[in-house]
């Protein structure tokens, strides 16, 4: 295949690959971790039925400790709701074979396997954290981006393309640092070119782009 044009079906692959996989991790988050809004609508409830508290007792001269207790729960909650929002939704970072060939299926499960990526039931690939939540995800650059579990000798693809959404994490900076590790990892072992969010090749200066945006 040309160069050319395997270059332009990668880009629009991994385009297809990323709406799928946006679509699939928030399905999948929603199921696996609570919902910050209803978090944030439980904790309303709870300052309203303090606020009411505070002003029965204000008729029997006990308005001052509620009152200041009623603002305490509410400080933390609505600090770490802004810092969430402040995150980058996705980061997508991609490799590139350098073969004309493509990734070879059983390259990439054998692969996989030696930085601890789990297949998971959606066939893609995950990184599963001691909660058996995922941090982040693996996809073939080919439509619709699942690998297949069978026949592997056969199947190639011309990238890989990994995804996380630092919004949905915990501790998004140290995810983020096992995402760059497993990506330089397998682009040595697979011989492959790492490319960034603009597909270009990926640089330190990209990397400490985002850990500064991920810094706490």
């Amino acid at each position: 295949m040309d160069k050319e044009l395997l270059r332009l079906v990668i880009i629009l692959s991994g385009v297809l690959v990323m709406i799928g996989m946006v679509l699939w991790h928030f399905i999948k988050t929603l199921r696996a971790r609570p919902d910050l809004e209803d978090e944030l609508d439980d904790e309303q409830d709870y300052v309203d039925e303090f606020d009411e508290f505070a002003i029965e007792e204000d008729e029997d001269d006990f308005s001052a400790l509620p009152v200041d207790l009623m603002e305490e729960p509410v400080a933390p909650v609505a600090a770490s709701s802004k810092r969430r929002q402040e995150l980058p939704a996705l980061i997508e970072f991609s490799i590139v074979a350098r073969a004309d060939e493509g990734f070879n299926g059983l390259d990439l499960f054998e692969a996989f396997e030696r930085v601890g990526l789990k297949y998971g039931s959606v066939k893609v690939f995950e990184r599963i954290d001691n909660r058996r939540l995922v941090d982040f995800a693996v996809a073939s650059m080919l439509e619709p981006g699942i690998f297949p579990d069978d026949d592997l000798e056969n199947y190639f693809c011309p990238g890989i393309v990994f995804f996380m959404q630092p919004r949905e994490l915990d501790n998004p900076a140290a995810v983020f640092e096992d995402f760059i590790y497993t990506i330089d990892v397998l682009a040595d072992e697979l011989d492959g070119v790492a490319w960034d969010n603009q597909r270009q090749p990926l640089t330190e200066e990209t990397l400490e782009h985002f850990r500064q945006l991920l810094a706490a």
